[in-house]
């Protein structure tokens, strides 16, 4: 499996079906796999916190989603094929369990949210087992990861906000009785209808950023703002970088 180095992140640069077809070959050696998508505001925050940057790097396979991410990789030479979306990898893989008869867990969101999200997948994909599920407000970690590991999921999507939900998988990997892990932050929103998601245009040319902030300007506005300004001087820093080792190296 390919992997590249970006703003001191490890990364995976595959294809969405390259990335399924990994994913699926673990589940079916039965082997623990934790999965993580990186974005413009997690490599940035990354930098500052410490517990984060060691739950995404060590992730077994680190999707670039983020169509920032994508262009500022090429930029300094790096080979992307196509950014791949969390929630576009959840539904492949959703829709591949139900074929197969992987059961799953879902974790996260309000209960409304969630008991809608299970409704609307069992309608959208008819053999899918869910296995088992939860809202994301607990405060008692070690019984969820009980219920976890009881369940017989071989799957498990964790729709919790950053870095809370890189953090628990990292934590409790090793006791979830799962064979695949992935966080999905706010999929079972969209998934449940509570949040809208961008037109498939703008999911094209990477503006889902600006959709958001569209939709909760006071929220987002301030966000992106920081984070997309912070990312634009680190891939300033490594341009110049790249430049000023190519011109060295010509020299010699």
């Amino acid at each position: 499996m390919k992997e590249v180095t970006f703003l001191n992140c490890r990364m995976h640069p595959l294809t969405m079906d390259e990335s399924v077809d990994v994913i699926k070959n673990a589940i079916e050696q039965q082997r623990f796999f934790q999965h993580v998508v990186v974005n413009v505001a997690k490599l940035v925050n990354m930098r500052s916190d410490r517990n984060l940057f060691e739950s995404v790097n060590d992730s077994d396979l680190i999707n670039i989603d983020g169509q920032g991410v994508v262009l500022g990789a090429r930029a300094v030479g790096i080979d992307v094929p196509e950014r791949v979306a969390g929630i576009d990898l959840f539904h492949q893989l959703v829709s591949m369990s139900s074929k197969e008869g992987f059961p799953i867990y879902l974790l996260g969101a309000e209960q409304s949210v969630l008991v809608k999200t299970k409704e609307v997948l069992e309608h959208q994909y008819p053999n899918l087992i869910i296995a088992g599920s939860h809202h994301g407000y607990f405060d008692d970690e070690k019984e969820i990861v009980a219920q976890v590991r009881a369940s017989g999921a071989k799957l498990m999507f964790v729709a919790m906000s950053s870095p809370k939900k890189e953090n628990f998988i990292n934590t409790w990997k090793s006791d979830l009785g799962v064979n695949f892990v992935m966080g999905v932050g706010g999929t079972f929103d969209v998934i449940a209808g509570k949040v809208k998601r961008a037109p498939v245009w703008m999911q094209k040319y990477g503006l889902e950023w600006l959709y958001r902030v569209i939709q909760e300007p006071r929220r987002m506005f301030k966000r992106y703002l920081v984070t997309n300004t912070k990312f634009a001087l680190l891939l300033l820093k490594e341009v110049m970088l790249k430049e000023l080792l190519f011109k060295n190296y010509k020299n010699k």
